[in-house]
């Protein structure tokens, strides 16, 4: 990766020079520095540095208005918010100005670095991501089904596909959050379903609700150690696994969602056939 280039903008004097220690000790190079917006707009244009360091409040307009001006001077511009403050509004706000990711003071120079390093490798990431992804959920579906029921499912009908869906009978959808947004979906009928959770179970006779659950737990331990693995081969995809929402029912159409890359997978298993679809967006999906 190149040098990277940084401007740091802070009304505060002392806060500028604990942030540009604390980048330059993390091996960074600080062009720059500005303690107001007019001044923040000149040193940008100036040093056409990679990346800005800003606080949420200065004189001249806030955090949110420079990033704004800034993008006007240099659309490439990479903005990171470095604030006291952090809330759903603040962080709302700064989404809509396009800010690349948002740092709470007092700055940790572990956190400040991966984000900035996760910002600067963002299309070699998401090259890297795309080769990957779908060895690691295949993967981890089939390691979970051969710990759990002592099989290997025969994989068919790989496809690059983003299409609208309809659920054989219930649906587990997981989002993944992390450097990109992702989502993965298992679908099954109802009588696969049930199958999987009897013989789980050991039990002949199950509620709906209990299945649901069995079924919820594996869709998290197949996406959760595929995020995972995915994590090992390189920390800065910082993926997790959200909550399971699952959908039970005839005829249920899953809605397409707006991903980069997807790739889907039908598995046949002792207890039926499983399809799995897995997907990833370039838009970053902070936390």
């Amino acid at each position: 990766m190149k040098d990277i280039k940084l401007v740091v903008v802070d009304d505060s004097p002392f806060s500028v020079t604990m942030i540009s220690n604390i980048l330059e000790e993390s091996g960074f190079q600080v062009v720059g520095t500005a303690n107001s917006m007019a001044e923040a707009v000149e040193t940008v244009a100036k040093t056409k540095p990679d990346i800005v360091t800003m606080d949420i409040t200065m004189p001249g307009g806030d955090g949110i208005e420079c990033t704004k001006a800034l993008h006007i001077v240099d659309p490439e511009v990479k903005v990171i918010i470095v604030s006291s403050m952090m809330d759903d509004e603040i962080i709302h706000c700064a989404k809509k100005a396009k800010i690349a990711g948002y740092v709470q003071k007092p700055v940790d120079a572990t956190e400040i670095t991966l984000m900035i390093n996760r910002i600067m490798a963002d299309e070699e990431l998401f090259d890297e991501l795309e080769n990957l992804y779908y060895t690691a959920f295949k993967e981890a579906f089939t390691d979970t089904c051969n710990k759990f029921f002592k099989a290997v499912p025969e994989f068919t009908e790989e496809e690059n596909k983003n299409d609208v869906q309809t659920s054989r009978g219930l649906s587990v959808v997981l989002g993944i959050i992390g450097k990109y947004g992702g989502r993965m979906i298992l679908d099954m009928s109802s009588d696969t379903a049930r199958n999987i959770a009897t013989a789980l179970l050991k039990q002949d006779s199950i509620p709906t609700e209990q299945m649901i659950n069995v079924i919820n737990e594996i869709s998290n331990i197949v996406a959760g150690n595929a995020c995972s693995w995915i994590n090992k081969k390189n920390n800065l995809f910082g993926l997790r696994v959200a909550p399971p929402t699952a959908v039970y029912g005839d005829s249920i159409t899953i809605s397409k969602a707006e991903l980069n890359t997807v790739t889907s997978v039908k598995a046949a298993t002792t207890f039926g056939e499983i399809y799995m679809n897995v997907g990833f967006n370039r838009s970053e999906q902070n936390e």
